[in-house]
């Protein structure tokens, strides 16, 4: 069961059917549709006159709100727990942007006392095994290493973080490390760090920061050996080329002097990236790709050459829970075959890499691929994909009986508010109809499986199906402007709307339109916070 996260603070947008960009203009024009339906005046009959009167005041409140300057800003901002939260308007903060203003500064104190009360601690454990070394009686363990960091923010500008690094070897032999490194923020364009290290790689430092431009920062940063004295230089550039892709110039001089170019790019689906580096001391190339099969599994594909190293990676990963992820890959190179197994966990992560053959034999390189790739699908298949499914579908059914009366609430407020917009919606209806205009023949909103179930059952009554959709046929055609179009606006949910409700809290839902023009049949479905425009020619069917 997934949870919706979408923009907050818009239900009054589209209680009134706006855009939260809307106009004074476009506020008081809608308030003025709807009250015109909804106004307690109109009706006669004691039950309807209730419906009236409860939506009448709904839209009442959501006029107040929207209409007001100040109280818009604090609704965008803070929905209607600002409103209600005693929030004091005096001399002070008269204006617009004096309000906006000051409660951008209450959000971000508040984020600040949020991230100064915690730690933020971040590891790489990492232990090589040795399969070779094994069957030869030297013991499986060939090296481990461990890093560890914590941050922390002293304040608004500094902060600080402590590090520690361990290796030791098969021969039990080790060395280690200590780092600390001290952040000030000199301004919004620019930080300074304070760098010391103890042990193994004793170093002190120093490092600049700064944002050139909009799309554009340089960093630059000097460092002194307390072992041998030697002293190194390092700048780096970096620059935005688009909106998903980044490089960056990397020049370091001293005993070990080269200079580096990268580049980086990150969609929703793919991602990708690479390096070329030319140094006094090796040369080499690295490149990846990565491929998102969904929002919990993705694939990836590396390579590597250098004058020491001749390496292919291939493999994928899984997100198991909110914040964790396992992902098993296959290297092949000229040091041997490897499975890597890695362990995410927020900023912690676990590798094992695991040496099979330090010979390529082409019998055993291929086994070593493909006999885990085979068993990864057979699992994922037969018990990892139906473990998930009964747990998603357990959970969505405690999340169903947890919200039984809630959604029976909304889908008899909604059912109410119907019945005041017929006459109107019956009305346009019948008038699209006479001029061949824009007419909803079938609207359904809700839990999108279930929608996509009914629509491919070719229309079949299904109870368990209609529990989780609304039939929103009415609302829409009322909906409909005399110009003969009907738009819902991005970034709304729908089922704020009017003559709509939640069917199913918590799910993912659409909307399912399906409508005629000019005596031609379309069809479309769009996402909850997805705009709907119709009629277009691209819905044609």
């Amino acid at each position: 069961m997934k949870d919706e996260s979408g923009p907050p603070n818009r239900e009054l947008y589209a209680l009134l059917n706006l855009s939260p960009d809307a106009s004074d203009e476009e506020i008081r024009k809608a308030y003025r549709q709807w009250a015109q339906v909804y106004h307690p005046d109109k009706y006669q009959a004691p039950h309807m006159k209730d419906i009236a009167t409860e939506n009448f005041q709904r839209i009442c409140e959501a006029y107040e709100i929207l209409s007001d300057e100040n109280k818009r800003v604090i609704y965008d901002l803070y929905g209607m727990e600002g409103l209600t939260s005693g929030l004091e308007l005096g001399p002070r903060l008269n204006k617009v942007e004096e309000l906006k203003e000051e409660l951008e500064k209450l959000r971000k104190r508040k984020e600040e006392e949020k991230r100064s009360a915690n730690f933020r601690p971040s590891g790489r454990y990492l232990t090589s095994l040795s399969l070779p070394d094994f069957l030869d009686g030297h013991g499986i363990m060939k090296g481990m290493s461990m890093n560890s960091e914590v941050h922390s923010q002293l304040s608004k500008r500094n902060s600080v973080a402590v590090g520690a690094n361990m290796q030791v070897n098969n021969e039990n032999a080790g060395v280690g490390s200590a780092t600390a490194v001290f952040t000030h923020q000199i301004s919004p364009a620019m930080s300074l760090e304070l760098i010391g290290a103890t042990g193994l790689q004793a170093l002190i430092g120093v490092q600049m920061s700064r944002q050139l431009s909009q799309h554009s920062t340089a960093t630059m940063a000097l460092a002194k050996s307390l072992r041998d004295g030697s002293i190194n230089l390092s700048n780096t550039w970096t620059r935005q080329l688009s909106e998903t892709s980044s490089g960056n110039i990397h020049l370091l001089l001293g005993s070990e002097s080269s200079v580096s170019v990268g580049w980086q790019k990150k969609g929703k689906k793919n991602s990708a990236g690479g390096e070329l580096k030319v140094g006094t001391v090796s040369v080499g190339a690295s490149a990846h790709y990565v491929r998102r099969f969904s929002s919990k599994s993705h694939g990836r594909i590396g390579g590597r050459i250098s004058s020491s190293a001749l390496e292919v990676e291939i493999g994928g990963g899984r997100k198991i829970s909110e914040f964790s992820t396992v992902r098993m890959l296959y290297t092949i190179g000229i040091q041997g075959i490897f499975w890597k197994f890695e362990f995410h966990r927020g900023e912690q992560k676990v590798i094992i890499p695991i040496l099979l053959s330090r010979h390529l034999g082409s019998g055993f390189a291929a086994g070593a691929f493909f006999i885990p790739t085979s068993l990864y699908f057979l699992l994922k298949k037969f018990v990892v994909k139906p473990y998930y499914l009964r747990r998603e579908k357990q959970k969505a059914l405690e999340n169903k009986e947890s919200t039984v009366v809630q959604v029976q609430e909304a889908r008899a407020r909604a059912e109410k508010a119907q019945q005041l917009l017929q006459v109107v919606a019956n009305r346009k209806r019948n008038k699209q109809t006479e001029t061949g205009g824009l007419v909803i023949t079938k609207a359904l909103y809700g839990n999108s499986k279930a929608l996509k179930k009914e629509n491919e059952s070719n229309r079949d009554t299904n109870n368990e199906l209609d529990s989780q959709i609304i039939d929103v046929t009415l609302p829409l055609n009322f909906l409909v402007n005399d110009s003969g179009q009907l738009k819902l606006h991005e970034g709304v949910k729908k089922s704020g709307i009017m003559g709509f409700c939640d069917p199913c809290p918590g799910e993912p839902k659409k909307l399912l339109v399906e409508y005629t023009f000019a005596d031609k049949n379309f069809e479309v479905v769009v996402d909850d916070l997805e705009e709907l425009q119709i009629p277009q020619e691209a819905h044609r069917i």
